[in-house]
């Protein structure tokens, strides 16, 4: 464990000394040069995380509880909260980082496919009067799970690799309420040259033309024809493209084990949100550059 510790700290310490400072702009805190650094609160999430500690409290209680002696000037936990939620932008740039170095050191995906899974703040009755971090969520419903919830949603478009678990290519945010094709079409990712798999959300005339100037093409399921039945070809055909997707599933299923990034019941703020979407996403992320 105290080879992990050194590892995170090491890495952490070196991005910041080799990225330009304005990556890593500390907001409003003073002073400027603080005993207890921003790659201290880094380091001490990650770890905490790699131990299982999935919210600020558990970690923070972890590192006080068992490792005070390494972080001597670990503060009282308001300002430890108050310190982590300035540093969305700062595990922003680490996940990019990573991507980077996860694209480096990873074959080349066949294809790629698209899809999103919810953060929830909270399900069911609840959705309707949540009232946390409404400036970047709202409700929305989540078919397989069959709930509404208030929260937003990640979406992802990942390399697909034979036999492993699609290489993440591009992540953004947008709130519940946001269908799958309409937050393709608003972040204007670029996919050139590829065929896509998505799900029956995508298929619509500005998505194809969206793809079709990159010379990609989108490859959904058939929906079923209204007062009709599919055919057995087209039945065949859905079948093979759910093949093809499940991979992403796979992903997202494993990001949710190793950061319990779904659940977000216990954030309090619209800074504690994106900590816990992009904080959870950049300690994934380091997992799958240095661990798999």
């Amino acid at each position: 464990m105290k080879n992990q510790l050194i590892q995170i700290y090491l890495f952490v310490c070196d991005l910041y000394s080799t990225r330009q400072s304005s990556c890593f702009q500390r907001r409003s805190f003073n002073p400027s040069q603080p005993i207890f650094t921003d790659q201290e609160l880094i380091t001490i999430y990650f770890f905490g995380h790699l131990n299982k500690k999935f919210n600020k409290l558990d970690i923070y209680n972890f590192i006080k509880d068992y490792w005070h002696d390494w972080f001597p000037d670990l503060p009282a936990y308001q300002t430890f909260s108050y310190r982590l939620n300035l540093l969305s932008d700062s595990f922003q740039t680490i996940g990019q980082v990573l991507l980077e170095q996860l694209h480096r050191q990873q074959d080349e995906g066949i294809d790629q496919i698209i899809d999103s899974f919810p953060v929830m703040l909270a399900q069911n009755g609840h959705a309707y009067a949540a009232k946390v971090a409404r400036e970047v969520a709202n409700v929305g419903y989540c078919a397989a799970k069959k709930t509404y919830f208030h929260g937003v949603r990640l979406h992802f478009i990942g390399k697909r690799r034979v036999g492993k678990m699609p290489n993440p290519k591009e992540i953004w945010l947008c709130e519940a309420s946001l269908y799958d094709n309409v937050g393709f079409k608003e972040q204007q990712v670029e996919v050139r040259n590829v065929d896509l798999f998505g799900d029956k959300a995508y298929p619509e005339p500005e998505v194809h033309n969206q793809l079709n100037q990159q010379n990609s093409r989108l490859i959904a399921p058939k929906k079923k024809p209204k007062g009709k039945q599919l055919t057995a070809d087209e039945k065949y055909y859905n079948r093979l493209v759910s093949k093809f997707r499940q991979p992403i599933e796979s992903l997202f299923n494993w990001i949710i084990e190793k950061s319990n990034i779904q659940r977000a019941s216990k954030v309090r703020s619209c800074e504690g949100l994106m900590i816990h979407c992009w904080g959870k996403l950049a300690f994934a992320l380091f997992l799958l550059v240095f661990y798999y």
